[in-house]
């Protein structure tokens, strides 16, 4: 694994590790925020071990679209990664755009969710990047 690719690996696990913190202490919108984030920084860790120049963006569709698609050993989760991006902005600011969330901010349902994408994102990755 390269260099850049190990540094967004470790940071993909320190939000895991973040999310996994605050889901013990039931603080349900930083869970989902740190899942983000995880996942975010997986899937750049990814693009970084293709070579290719990581895109300056939060937005997992967009980051999803930088992965090399005949690598891409995430790609049947693409649709779980990318409901994470609803939790970017709305977890971290009160006056968020309205609506962003459905009803309020993340429950333990949604945070449950949130870290079950978030652990197989970044197990995937890894697993991918160590049989490169």
């Amino acid at each position: 694994m390269s260099e850049q690719a190990e540094r967004w690996m470790a940071f993909a696990r320190e939000d895991l590790r973040m999310a996994e913190l605050a889901m013990r202490e039931g603080i349900f919108n930083q869970v989902c925020f740190h899942c983000q984030q995880c996942a975010e920084k997986a899937v750049k860790s990814l693009i970084a071990a293709q070579g290719a120049s990581i895109p300056r963006t939060y937005r997992l569709t967009d980051l999803l679209e930088g992965v090399a698609p005949e690598e891409n050993p995430i790609k049947h989760l693409a649709a779980d990664i990318k409901l994470l991006d609803r939790y970017y902005i709305p977890t971290r600011y009160p006056d968020a755009l309205p609506g962003a969330l459905e009803a309020s901010l993340p429950d333990k349902s949604d945070a449950l969710e949130a870290l079950y994408t978030a652990r197989r994102t970044l197990d995937e990755v890894e697993q991918y990047l160590r049989g490169r």
